[in-house]
């Protein structure tokens, strides 16, 4: 098992946008909880690794700000989520690897975390679930991370999902899924899956590759990774998505009306529909 360590901090200003805009709907008031009680236990089960610089001074203000907004997300995610992970921005970028040639993890925050990725885990692609709004809202400086990216050779994917919203995931999944299957396919290097903290949408592509692709059905699939990465993906997105690309005939009943265990795995035939329905969205 892995275990946690130093990390890179960054140091960012408090960006002025509409939080309303970034999730979609209104926060409301739900019971706090402490954010060093929550980590204390939450770095006790969360096996990943984190980017080897130690943090850096910052300022009482940045500081304050950076836990406001991480204090605003993480109230957000246990209320859209229903999970209690929680996301700790300031701790720099974590990440587990799932398979060997598999990493999913938190979004990097510098153009120093892409040397890391490429240096010390041989990282060839990145993919990245992150819409622009949520970039933003961390105040990444995503031109300089993209600059390393090419620098280094590092092939950068986006596949924009939005956080939350278990819809919008299952609509991007085959397309995500297809930019994952690809890189791994090339077999030049690791693949980097990574969303905002690495517990939903990220975790979810990693999850539908590894029931399409690898011969587990879903709960082997979910069971896989959460057991390394404990995490909350949205199984029902996954099982939406299993449905759209499994599905070839218009009468078939609708995926809202099925019960709940349904596409929780799928015959042989319909593995291999979906793998070339995935294959062919290449390039999209």
């Amino acid at each position: 098992m892995g275990t946690l360590g130093k990390s890179r901090f960054s140091s960012v200003l408090e960006p002025s946008i509409d939080k309303d805009a970034i999730f979609g709907k209104r926060f409301v008031p739900i019971l706090r909880v402490s954010l060093s009680d929550a980590y204390s236990k939450l770095s006790n089960r969360l096996c990943c690794k984190v980017s080897k610089s130690g943090c850096q001074e910052n300022s009482s203000s940045s500081s304050a700000a950076n836990k406001s907004r991480m204090e605003e997300y993480n109230i957000s995610m246990k209320r859209m989520m229903r999970n209690p992970y929680e996301y700790h921005h300031d701790l720099g970028m974590n990440y587990t690897q799932i398979l060997d040639n598999l990493i999913v993890g938190s979004q990097p925050q510098k153009p120093e975390d892409i040397d890391h990725l490429k240096l010390d885990e041989n990282v060839a692609y990145i993919l990245n679930l992150q819409q622009d709004k949520d970039i933003e809202y961390w105040g990444i400086d995503f031109q300089s991370i993209l600059k390393r990216c090419s620098e280094l050779g590092v092939r950068h994917m986006r596949r924009p999902a939005r956080d939350f919203d278990p819809d919008s995931l299952r609509s991007q999944l085959p397309k995500a899924v297809s930019s994952l299957e690809w890189a791994i396919s090339e077999g030049k290097g690791k693949v980097y899956v990574h969303c905002t903290a690495g517990l939903g949408r990220a975790p979810a592509v990693a999850i539908a590759y590894m029931f399409w692709f690898c011969g587990l059905d879903l709960n082997k699939a979910y069971d896989a990774l959460t057991s390394k990465r404990p995490c909350g993906p949205n199984k029902r997105a996954i099982r939406g998505a299993t449905y759209d690309l499994a599905k070839n005939n218009p009468s078939k009943e609708p995926f809202e009306s099925l019960p709940e265990h349904a596409f929780e795995d799928v015959s042989d035939w319909e593995r291999k529909l979906i793998q070339e329905r995935v294959c062919s969205l290449r390039g999209t």
